[in-house]
């Protein structure tokens, strides 16, 4: 049925209950399961936009990468705990949208599995479309929004 799963994780409440959904489909398949957080890219002409400044400012694309591998680590360590067995996770920077559909390309998965919205704190998605319609309507393979 399915061979690949990729399950975008973004530290989310919706991301982490596809998640869940996503380890109950590898357990069910024997599917190899792929864990992908999206950070965007912030050039330093926008960072220097910032209200915000320290002595030494952080380099944010640095600091928006670690904190997404943090998200894979927790998002793996819980799909573990579910069961999962040889999870695998990635950190990509770019537009979420597009970045997850070409990872699923690049990687022949068979299943995209996305929260319903994103960040707890994005309330744009309510208004502009959210990332999981972008990807549902853009990947070649099925999407399961949850």
């Amino acid at each position: 049925m399915f061979r690949r799963i990729l399950a975008a994780v973004d530290g989310s409440t919706h991301a982490m209950v596809a998640l869940e959904k996503a380890v109950e489909f590898q357990r069910l398949t024997g599917a190899e399961l792929y864990l992908l957080c999206v950070y965007k890219h912030h050039s330093l002409f926008e960072a220097s936009l910032s209200m915000v400044r320290s002595k030494e400012p952080p380099i944010p694309d640095q600091a928006l990468s670690e904190h997404a591998r943090d998200v894979v680590e927790y998002a793996k360590e819980h799909a573990t705990q579910l069961g999962a067995s040889g999870v695998r996770g990635f950190v990509k920077g770019g537009k979420p949208s597009k970045t997850i559909v070409k990872f699923a390309k690049q990687h022949d998965v068979d299943l995209i599995v996305v929260g319903s919205r994103g960040s707890d704190s994005d309330r744009d998605g309510m208004v502009l479309g959210s990332v999981s319609q972008r990807v549902a309507s853009m990947a070649k393979c099925p999407t399961l929004v949850v």
